[in-house]
């Protein structure tokens, strides 16, 4: 395969759909198990889609920037990673990004 090939269709279009799919679900399995009315995964998605600013991705989901940091806090407890830490929202980003939005619930085992 040469480069002019694959140029444009960015990383995600190198990975194998349905290993994409089992990685996201595998790791966001604890978000869509946890029993609560707050969907953890879409405000993850706002949260990393807003570059981390808590006021862009509160008001992304409508709700106020310290319930948005109460989510976070328990979507990083659940998952045991630091969402600091730039491996782990890159990792994170791919596994949302293979999973799309309104799809993350459909997608438990």
């Amino acid at each position: 395969m040469r480069f002019a090939d694959l140029a444009g269709q960015g990383l995600l279009a190198l990975l194998d759909p349905a290993a994409a799919h089992a990685f996201s679900s595998a790791l966001l399995a604890p978000l869509n198990e946890y029993g609560s009315r707050a969907d953890l995964v879409e405000s993850l998605r706002a949260y990393l889609g807003a570059n981390g600013h808590w006021d862009a991705a509160a008001q992304r989901l409508g709700v106020h920037r310290h319930t948005l940091r109460y989510r976070m806090k328990r979507v990083s407890e659940l998952l045991g990673r630091d969402l600091d830490d730039p491996g782990v929202r890159a990792e994170l980003w791919i596994a949302l990004s293979s999973c799309p939005p309104g799809n993350s619930r459909s997608s438990r085992s």
